[in-house]
């Protein structure tokens, strides 16, 4: 009982599958393009809140709150669905607006990209197997790794430049769609099986 390096090195893999902010580059800079900027450390930080907060009291959290973990789930997918839609069609669903890359860094940056509906089902998951401070510190580890990324956007846009960018976004538009499609289906079963 207690810390384990095996454990941590464990829900560390597990989390960073989960969490995919390399895989989420795309959106990052997308979002960033739309609010003009976005507040690496204030994302981060608000991320790695949420995520302690849930691993420590989210079933007790949603319970109290009356929300079911796949209403939690499916909520999370409409989010990704959206952003989905306009990384690949062009679309505009989230209004740009001068204040909002404040609030882009929470929403959808923190919550549902970084700290989404599938990392707090895998928080909770991690508590069966793992000792809580185990995964406590994998996230803290995690969430180093997000804020450099984040930091480092602009450079790989660079790196990139406007071709390797719109490419890029079409194809992880399409890999976020699948993603909120999966979440979506896995959840809304059990979540709408009173309409049978």
């Amino acid at each position: 009982m207690g810390f384990d390096w095996v454990q941590t090195g464990k829900a560390f893999m597990i989390l960073f599958a989960v969490i995919d902010v390399i895989g989420n580059i795309p959106v990052i800079i997308k979002i960033k393009k739309k609010t003009g900027d976005i507040q690496s450390l204030k994302a981060s930080l608000v991320a790695l809140c949420i995520m302690l907060v849930f691993l420590f009291a989210g079933e007790m959290l949603l319970s109290v709150l009356g929300v079911n973990i796949k209403a939690f789930a499916v909520a999370g997918s409409l989010i990704l669905f959206a952003l989905a839609f306009e990384m690949i069609f062009n679309v505009e669903f989230f209004k740009e607006d001068k204040t909002s890359y404040k609030v882009a860094s929470i929403v959808p940056l923190a919550f549902p990209l970084i700290a989404g509906a599938g990392t707090m089902t895998t928080l909770i998951s991690l508590r069966v197997e793992y000792e809580p401070i185990n995964i406590a510190i994998a996230v803290f580890l995690n969430i180093i790794i997000v804020y450099f990324v984040l930091r480092m956007t602009k450079r790989i846009e660079k790196l990139l430049g406007a071709g390797g960018m719109a490419i890029l976004q079409k194809v992880f538009g399409i890999i976020l769609l699948a993603i909120a499609v999966k979440l979506f289906a896995d959840n809304a079963k059990e979540l709408f099986s009173f309409v049978e």
